[in-house]
């Protein structure tokens, strides 16, 4: 391949064979290498494609001794040259804003990754062979410079995105095998957090190159930077990610504030790894766990379910989990003295918006949503869910009369919240035992009678969950259950039914359920 820019430059130096060309000259190739990629030049994809042919001929022809040397003020080291050539390719390949449309482009951008990819492949190999040769020290300034932005290519082109093809993808997984070969890193997260105890680690790095284009006016302009800082700090837990808050929390919750919907989901992810694997103390300084509550709460009058909680298939985190997760960091800062009332919690405050929201609807998909976390908030709030009594009584009767598909999903979690409600609170039951029983008796019917698709196991596992509900519904009224139901198998002809009150009447005459 020849040199079509580059080479003149280099010839002025005086030197032909590659081998004998000096840092100077070097750096002068490479930066007019730099100057096609990022001036106006850079706009013109013939001189684009010159740039890449040219860095392509540059790097096969120089030693890597040579690559690696140079400390001329003017050129600011042929390292740091270096990284600024492969940050400017890392742009070079980087996708299209939202605002100059997407489509075609697509294709393009995967195109460019896919031979950007290629030189970064090629720079490694010769950062390994300046390694190997154990006579150019220089290799580490060098490697340290790529290794950003070599990083940031790779996780924006390795993942599954409109703009990669499995050409691009290939390429990147390429490019980050060797840079961790030859950083000497077993994982991306070793890489990331270091993996000795005084290595320092290149989180702090990439999240400085990322700052820049993870403000309010620039987060968007590139839509691949969203993911490579949510995939990274999925890759930092504890202890090594509380040194690192202060530049992580305020994106996480700028993108969580987004009007689109995938953008909120990504934010919501990321709090909820900070909430995991930040220390308490360091949320609780400067107000900053209020801070995420309320970003938290405020996602709950979105009537939407993918973010409300996000499907297991897709792994996403959720904000009603995310929620429960906060709620022991809060509270470590209320001291209730006795004597008085307990004072309300988070945790208060938001089972009583789920409750307000739970009533009235009518979508199967926020039902189950937030039927499947119900449990949580009652074992999390324990005997004090009594303040919650009525609406949560409420909430079980509606939810049990409705059918909620083959796999029963909601109903099943709500019996679930009602067995744990009738533990902590099982002074309070007994007054409500005719609207708890009428409740139980009607589903264990419908669900015996049942004729639709729902698998035999589900309504097996329903019947069970209900019948264990009037056992334990049995306990709080003293026995006043058993002699209700007494008639019962000697009228109904179900056989279904009949067995779940003979279960009952001879649970009832063992000993109390735990928890009663």
């Amino acid at each position: 391949m020849e040199l079509t820019g580059s080479r003149e430059s280099l010839s002025r130096e005086g030197s032909s064979l590659p081998g004998e060309w000096s840092s100077s000259a070097l750096g002068q190739a490479f930066s007019q290498i730099l100057h096609q990629l990022t001036g106006q030049e850079s706009r013109r994809s013939k001189a684009r494609n010159a740039a890449l042919q040219d860095l392509s001929a540059l790097l096969e022809a120089t030693e890597c001794d040579t690559l690696f040397e140079g400390s001329d003020a003017s050129l600011r080291g042929m390292p740091q040259l270096l990284g600024q050539v492969a940050e400017a390719l890392g742009k070079y390949a980087a996708p299209p804003s939202e605002s100059e449309g997407r489509g075609d482009r697509h294709s393009e951008v995967a195109e460019k990754a896919a031979a950007v990819g290629l030189l970064f492949l090629k720079l490694l190999r010769k950062v390994e062979a300046a390694k190997n040769s154990l006579v150019c020290p220089a290799w580490k300034t060098g490697l340290r410079h790529l290794e950003g932005p070599m990083y940031i290519f790779v996780v924006t082109h390795s993942l599954e995105q409109p703009w990669t093809s499995s050409r691009s993808q290939d390429v990147a997984e390429q490019v980050l095998a060797l840079l961790l070969q030859v950083t000497e890193c077993g994982s991306v997260a070793g890489f990331l957090h270091g993996e000795k105890e005084d290595e320092k680690g290149r989180f702090s790095t990439i999240m400085g190159l990322l700052k820049s284009d993870l403000n309010k006016e620039s987060w968007k302009n590139n839509p691949a930077t969203k993911h490579v800082f949510s995939w990274t700090l999925q890759k930092v837990t504890r202890p090594w990610l509380s040194q690192h808050l202060e530049r992580i929390l305020p994106p996480s919750l700028l993108i969580s504030d987004d009007y689109q919907t995938e953008n909120r989901i990504l934010g919501v992810r990321c709090l909820h790894h900070i909430v995991l694997n930040v220390p308490a103390a360091d949320l609780l300084q400067y107000n900053r766990a209020q801070v995420v509550y309320h970003a938290l709460f405020n996602h709950l009058y979105t009537p939407e379910h993918h973010l409300i909680q996000v499907s297991v298939r897709f792994d996403i985190t959720a904000v009603l989990p995310c929620l429960l997760d906060l709620f022991p960091i809060l509270e470590k800062a209320l001291h209730w003295k006795g004597g008085a009332a307990r004072p309300t919690t988070h945790c208060d405050e938001v089972l009583q918006l789920v409750l307000t929201h739970m009533e009235p609807e009518h979508r199967l998909l926020l039902r189950r949503t937030y039927a499947r976390n119900l449990p949580a908030f009652v074992k999390r709030l324990g005997i004090l869910t009594v303040r919650h009594l009525k609406r949560l009584e409420r909430v079980i009767v509606g939810y049990l009369e409705v059918y909620d598909g083959p796999e029963e999903e909601a109903r099943l979690k709500i019996l679930e919240t009602l067995k744990l409600l009738m533990q902590y609170t099982w002074p309070r039951v007994s007054c409500r035992l005719v609207v708890l029983l009428k409740a139980l008796l009607k589903l264990i019917c419908d669900v015996a009678r049942d004729s639709s698709l729902t698998p035999e196991p589900v309504k097996n596992a329903l019947l069970e969950e209900a019948t264990d509900c009037l056992i334990l519904l049995d306990h709080c009224s003293r026995g006043q259950v058993k002699g209700l139901l007494a008639n019962i198998p000697r009228s109904c002809e179900d056989s279904k039914v009949v067995s779940c009150m003979w279960k009952v009447q001879r649970a009832t005459e063992g000993a109390p359920c735990d928890g009663t």
